[in-house]
């Protein structure tokens, strides 16, 4: 999810001086797993000088990505940034340390609303990153009077003209499934079903492909395509007087992304360091006017620049959060997602 592309070349070469996987033992640095371009490099810059310890990124496109990789390799990390859904199902395997608050001041700062999430009802293995929404980036210049839907780009019929779909499973199947009026949290075979042939069906000519946010943004940009689904904060950070990023009026998700401590984090003193520094509200409100994605911080709102503050595409207004919902963990039913989205991605 996540600002310009220069900011990662710049982070892992220039401020981190290596983009190789760090040793377990370095008790000196702080690796951090995260979505890419989703941090301002300044205040990479800024943690290293302030504690000494240099900070590590590694960084993936989508939640099956992470976990995957995890599984296999979860001692390599200190800080995971975890997206909600994900947490329940990697805290049962006990991938998380339970965080010590103690020696994180700044969580008092968290929004009431994300102290204590569906997703970590007691607030024991998460803190909040970021929040934000997902919807669709589109071209003024080619779609005037644009109809904000998902039918826009899941419908044969109704695609304006290329498309690029989002490849993320559950986000772009809570898209299906919100187009067809069902919930994005479904279990049921047959409307998952549903969800998987509109997906199927929206593989036209007009397709572009299927990509991150980021690039899905670049490639509405670019003019490759016309309309495509990405996170807000992605396309809200690049838009130009051609482009625009609205919200479907089925409805959506409201996402969070939220910091962890791997169980076997090789520095977990260090990872606790790193959560109360980006908890902090000056260095929170950095993050957020960085990344165009929303705090959620109680303390940063005040610092937060007034334009993105007051930008509903970024803070959506209550008419449209009603319309809003958090992913769950789909239980029993994410081998059915498993299988719809394994024939979506064949073309089958």
């Amino acid at each position: 999810m996540r600002k310009l592309a220069f900011a990662l070349a710049l982070l892992c070469c220039a401020l981190l001086a290596s983009c190789g996987r760090p040793s377990p033992a370095a008790r000196g640095n702080v690796t951090v797993f995260m979505y890419s371009e989703y941090i301002d490099p300044a205040l990479v810059e800024r943690f290293q000088k302030e504690t000494g310890l240099k900070i590590v990124l590694d960084t993936y496109e989508n939640t099956e990505e992470m976990m995957s990789k995890v599984s296999s390799a979860g001692d390599q990390y200190d800080v995971i940034v975890v997206s909600d859904l994900a947490i329940p199902v990697m805290a049962a395997k006990g991938t998380f340390r339970v965080l010590d608050k103690g020696k994180i001041p700044s969580a008092k700062n968290v929004s009431a609303r994300f102290a204590k999430p569906p997703y970590d009802p007691e607030g024991k293995y998460s803190l909040p990153y970021q929040w934000g929404t997902m919807g669709l980036v589109y071209r003024k210049d080619k779609l005037p009077g644009f109809t904000p839907t998902w039918a826009a780009v899941l419908n044969p019929a109704k695609q304006p003209g290329p498309v690029v779909l989002l490849d993320s499973m559950r986000d772009l199947m809570a898209a299906a499934l919100f187009s067809r009026g069902y919930s994005p949290n479904s279990r049921s075979a047959p409307e998952l079903k549903a969800a998987g042939d509109l997906l199927r069906s929206a593989r036209t000519k007009k397709m572009v492909g299927f990509y991150g946010s980021p690039d899905s943004v670049g490639k509405v940009l670019a003019g490759d395509a016309w309309v495509g689904i990405a996170y807000n904060g992605d396309a809200v950070a690049k838009l130009d007087e051609n482009t625009d990023f609205v919200v479907p009026r089925e409805g959506t998700i409201i996402w969070v992304d939220a910091m962890t401590v791997p169980s076997k984090a090789p520095n977990p003193e260090g990872a606790l360091k790193f959560i109360d520094f980006i908890l902090r509200p000056d260095v929170g409100a950095q993050l957020s006017n960085f990344l165009d994605y929303a705090t959620p911080n109680e303390a940063s709102l005040p610092l937060i620049r007034p334009e993105v503050r007051n930008d509903a595409r970024v803070y959506p207004p209550d008419s449209q959060t009603a319309k809003m919902v958090m992913l769950e963990d789909a239980g029993d039913a994410t081998t059915l997602y498993d299988q719809v989205w394994t024939r979506v991605k064949a073309g089958e």
